[in-house]
């Protein structure tokens, strides 16, 4: 998606794939089946306290895990400004903006990010819209925040060309996040990025609908994982085959300062939770970034769809009139509680279904959580019940989506 601050002026509007102009990118994860350099094995968590332990000396029962994902890491000029006060005159740093959502990441058995952008050469130049060159120090912050994987596929990935797509990888393995979305190597291109958690071994795909039009790099038909339904299906079964107990695919689509779904994201949705193969869905959860603003969630075909989890981060936004936006500063975040299925093969359910309320204070630089009531702060209430009506503008409630904290 096209994303400013207030300085930078109106966004640009170019009917694409999506019927939006441009995108968000994301990161990675731990994987199963051989680690990333410099990335750690993968968390185990805590499971389903529904779950039982088996009995003495029969082997253990699958575990279930809770997995959280989370919206749009955007860092405009003013955000690398921030980071660079946070870090006292010694670099950026990332984690204190992100200390808000910490409490709610780290306690995940499986945190999900979006990375926006791409990261400039270790000392800048960094730059913010429309050419975004982020400082690779936003990596280090994601994994100290908790996130295990990060979506990296977005309009942006390409705003540095292969190199910043690589150099972006790297941090992001230096952190010990995993990645989804874009890739170095054909053979890295070729691999579902896998990661375990509780008994189960999770897949974690991305695509975008666009570029913003650059070319893919030349000789590298592979180096972004384009959105297409077929290809997101076909992948899914791969990505079955390699081992996953569960798909999760995050997508970059929608149109931008949108709260309602698009035509192409209620067809394209409806078409990736209605494939089966085998007796279960190919894909498990949908997770949307891109529009800027908070989407709904909803049940389609049994499966949970995020339309759109909106901003995480990123300074204040203009919308397409040219006008502040304050919808561009909320997100949300969603966390869903995985149990292991009944018997052999089955599908791994979704037994709870939550949205954590966000804020980015623009003027602290933080993401505020409010997901707890904050009694006697109008403010904070007024931007936490907002979020809530869009998420469940569509029924979510009906299906059992309910506010986390």
């Amino acid at each position: 998606m096209t994303s400013r601050t207030r300085p930078a002026g109106a966004a640009a509007l170019a009917a694409l794939l999506l019927a939006a102009t441009t995108g968000c990118a994301g990161g990675g994860g731990p994987v199963v089946g051989g680690p990333t350099p410099g990335g750690p094995a993968g968390r185990t968590g805590t499971g389903d306290p529904a779950t039982p332990s088996a009995a003495p000396g029969r082997a253990s029962a699958p575990v279930g895990f809770t997995l959280v994902a989370s919206g749009d890491v955007l860092p405009h000029d003013s955000i690398i400004r921030r980071a660079a006060e946070d870090a006292d005159g010694t670099g950026y740093d990332f984690g204190p903006m992100l200390s808000g959502a910490k409490p709610v990441v780290s306690r995940a058995d499986l945190a999900i990010c979006h990375m926006e952008t791409v990261y400039g050469e270790e000392g800048g130049p960094y730059t913010g819209y429309p050419a975004f060159k982020s400082p690779p120090e936003v990596a280090a912050a994601l994994g100290a925040t908790g996130y295990d994987s990060c979506s990296t596929a977005s309009n942006h990935t390409l705003d540095d060309g292969a190199a910043g797509l690589r150099r972006t990888l790297d941090a992001l393995d230096r952190a010990g996040v995993r990645h989804a979305g874009s890739a170095r190597t054909a053979e890295e291109a070729a691999r579902p990025t896998l990661l375990k958690a509780g008994g189960a071994t999770v897949a974690h795909l991305a695509y975008t609908y666009d570029t913003n039009g650059r070319p893919l790099p030349e000789g590298q038909p592979w180096a972004v994982r384009l959105l297409d339904g077929e290809k997101v299906i076909a992948d899914a079964r791969a990505a079955r085959a390699a081992g996953a107990d569960v798909v999760v695919v995050s997508v970059h689509w929608g149109t931008e300062w949108q709260t309602e779904p698009d035509e192409r994201q209620l067809s394209l949705g409806r078409a990736l939770t209605a494939s089966r193969s085998g007796g279960r869905p190919d894909v498990d959860l949908v997770i949307g970034t891109h529009a800027h603003v908070p989407q709904p969630y909803e049940k389609v075909n049994g499966t949970w769809i995020v339309y759109g989890m909106g901003d995480q981060v990123a300074g204040d936004m203009i919308n397409h009139e040219g006008v502040h936006d304050p919808r561009g500063n909320r997100s949300s975040i969603g966390r869903f509680t995985f149990a292991p299925p009944g018997t052999a093969g089955g599908r791994w359910e979704v037994t709870k279904a939550e949205f954590i309320p966000q804020w980015f204070d623009t003027a602290r630089g933080r993401v505020v959580s409010l997901g707890a009531a904050e009694g006697g702060d109008a403010h904070r209430e007024e931007i936490r019940d907002a979020v809530r009506q869009v998420v469940l503008g569509r029924g979510a409630a009906e299906d059992g989506l309910v506010m986390g904290e």
